[in-house]
């Protein structure tokens, strides 16, 4: 069975900086994409940014130019460094990874997620 756990989260001044991780675990042949998505109250869970195996990634327009998504494929693991942090950003960050496991089944899961507040 594979699994995410997400760690990093935390309360921070707008302008600050945190780094999300989410390590993947369990017997896994291969992970395709890896994303992190963000839900705040009262609003449906959007994107924030992917990156496939190849290394190629997308983002969400409102965080360009301030967060950085990047993965280390040997360690099964996701980041999300967050810059320049405003109020708006306060939400849920949820780890989502799709691949296959060894017995060559195929796995989209989420992470529990972890919290995100900044403060004005």
């Amino acid at each position: 069975q594979v699994q995410l756990v997400e760690s990093g989260g935390g309360l921070v001044q707008a302008g600050g900086s945190l780094r999300l991780s989410c390590v993947a675990s369990g017997i896994i042949l291969s992970i395709n994409t890896m994303g992190w998505y963000r839900q705040a109250p009262g609003k449906q869970r959007e994107l924030v940014a992917v990156i496939r195996s190849g290394g190629s990634t997308n983002y969400a327009d409102s965080v360009k130019g301030r967060f950085t998504i990047s993965r280390d494929n040997a360690k099964n693991t996701v980041y999300l460094q967050m810059n320049s942090l405003k109020p708006e950003d306060t939400a849920v960050y949820y780890c989502n990874a799709d691949g296959k496991t060894a017995l060559f089944r195929s796995f989209n899961i989420w992470g529990q997620g972890t919290q995100v507040t900044v403060s004005s």
